[in-house]
């Protein structure tokens, strides 16, 4: 159940002390998780925002804060490095180690036997997803990509918005130029959406004018521009209907048009060298980022009758009270970090695993829920 989560920005970082305990519990539960379902099964998970933050809250970092993304998916980055028997890794990670996506889908090839260029693909997609379909005003700063044995693969990626305060979490499991996200947990507003089906008229538009010549679009783009600035066309001065939407759509007033100069001359240049021919191609061809995709569907609204949907891909709102409060929080929140609780639900946890290994699974099926084990209060 792909979607996106939206938290408050927290700087600050997690004790050494409560790391090492932390990383064991996760270890833990995805081995008990794989035992019992496979590896495909951390997949699917991750591929929730719901279950992801209830993990992350599992193991003991905070309910609303950024960090449980770049905290959680780097310990199972270490986890499943460390335990790559388990079928399953996790690759990329925050600021420079989004870069190292290429290089780790090489070695996941070598290790889990998966095709390293469909890992790539999803990875490139997703990013191009929401850094330039979907513009909500979040810039990314986290890419990781959880890929299984069989070749199942999430990305769970993160952008920041520092005027909000807010950070937005992003679960892709498919490389879809359409509704990507079945399910958004976060606080609604206003976005240039082209994933959404309301968007294919404008998506068809964009594909079609890159087949023109660079010069001819660039004009095109300066036109649109100059109407959503409130300048009157040629039409209106012969009489004719103003081009639906001209004079500031919603989503111009909430995302600067793209100024005619040379920096989009270049763009418009780099991409007709090698224009995309499909909707699909949009999400690979190089040069196709946030300010092409934005003059673009100016020029699609304001001259070709095609406008882009401003939906906010939210559906869900975040609910503290929904997820698993097992061994506390780091910042206290329900009740502080219980490192005894913790270790102590690890090691019925390992113990557990290690019996199903030798036969007998009723051990761990019995305790795969954390909170059976915890005492109550």
């Amino acid at each position: 159940m792909p979607g996106a989560a939206e938290l408050p920005l927290h700087s600050g970082h997690v004790p050494r002390w409560m790391l090492a305990r932390m990383e064991r519990l996760a270890a833990a539960v995805v081995e008990a998780l794989v035992e019992l379902r496979g590896p495909r099964a951390l997949v699917a998970g991750l591929s929730d925002p719901f279950w992801f933050q209830a993990f992350n809250n599992l193991i003991g970092m905070d309910w609303d804060s950024s960090g449980s993304t770049t905290v959680l998916t780097g310990i199972l980055k270490t986890v499943t490095w460390r335990r790559p028997e388990l079928g399953v890794l996790v690759l990329g990670g925050k600021g420079p180690r989004m870069r190292l996506v290429p290089d780790e889908a090489r070695r996941a090839g070598d290790i889990l036997g998966v095709n390293p260029g469909l890992v790539e693909r999803l990875s490139r997609a997703a990013a191009r997803l929401d850094s330039a379909l979907l513009q909500d005003g979040y810039t990314l700063y986290h890419h990781a990509v959880v890929v299984e044995e069989g070749g199942e693969a999430v990305v769970v990626q993160q952008g920041m918005n520092p005027e909000r305060g807010l950070a937005r979490r992003y679960h892709l499991d498919r490389a879809s130029v359409e509704e990507p996200h079945t399910g958004v947990a976060g606080r609604p507003g206003l976005a240039l959406n082209l994933t959404d089906t309301r968007s294919r008229g404008a998506r068809r538009v964009m594909v079609d004018l890159l087949q023109e010549p660079p010069s001819r679009l660039y004009r095109l783009a300066s036109e649109a521009y100059r109407l959503a600035s409130g300048a009157r066309s040629l039409e209106d001065y012969l009489g004719g209907p103003r081009p639906r939407g001209s004079g500031a759509p919603v989503w111009a007033r909430l995302y600067r048009p793209v100024r005619p100069g040379p920096q989009l001359r270049r763009a418009l240049e780099a991409v007709a060298s090698d224009p995309p021919e499909s909707e699909e191609g949009l999400l690979y061809k190089p040069g196709v980022g946030p300010a092409v995709v934005r003059a673009l569907a100016l020029v699609a609204e304001l001259l070709y009758s095609a406008p882009a949907s401003t939906r906010d891909p939210v559906t869900h709102p975040i609910e503290p009270y929904m997820y698993a409060y097992a061994v506390g929080g780091k910042d206290g929140v329900p009740y502080p970090f219980d490192a005894r609780t913790a270790e102590r639900a690890a090691a019925l946890l390992e113990e557990a695993v290690e019996a199903a290994r030798l036969g007998e699974r009723e051990k761990l099926m019995a305790i795969m829920r954390l909170r059976r084990l915890l005492p109550r209060g």
